[in-house]
């Protein structure tokens, strides 16, 4: 794998979309830049192109799934390797590591959304219910009308 070391600074960067994908941070290139079309991954602060080059000392703001990183490029590289050498092109900065903590205990701490549903009546009536709901039109409550239109 051809890694360009930050002491020697290269004079042309590598693609954006090649570097995420070399990163580790995206399965394929098309993914990545399927992402930054998307407007997901900006380059120090500014919406970047798939085609952008990506130079050493850049901030890299991106979403993985619905957690936000932002990155601050170490190396360059783009070739894709294990994934202990892709963690040695970027370091996540002290802010994106709180945030991403706070995120991952608000998921955890919030309500879980099929408690929600249960609480709800929603589906097919029970027999029961079927049954209360025969009685009412036969009690004479609804009337003659059984359909949404109203006939005379």
């Amino acid at each position: 794998m051809s890694v360009i070391k930050p002491d020697s600074t290269p004079s042309t960067g590598v693609r954006l979309d090649k570097w995420l994908w070399a990163a580790r941070f995206f399965k394929t290139r098309s993914l990545a830049a399927e992402e930054i079309h998307k407007g997901r991954v900006s380059i120090n602060g500014s919406t970047a192109k798939a085609a952008r080059e990506v130079r050493v000392g850049d901030t890299i703001a991106l979403r993985q799934g619905n957690m936000p990183k932002t990155v601050i490029v170490r190396a360059l590289s783009a070739m894709r390797g294990p994934a202990t050498v892709a963690q040695l092109l970027y370091y996540e900065t002290e802010e994106s590591q709180q945030q991403r903590l706070q995120l991952t205990v608000q998921r955890r701490l919030a309500p879980e959304p099929a408690a929600a549903i249960s609480q709800q009546r929603q589906g097919r009536p029970t027999k029961r219910q079927r049954r209360d709901l025969d009685t009412a039109r036969n009690s004479g409550n609804w009337g003659e009308r059984w359909s949404a239109h109203w006939q005379e």
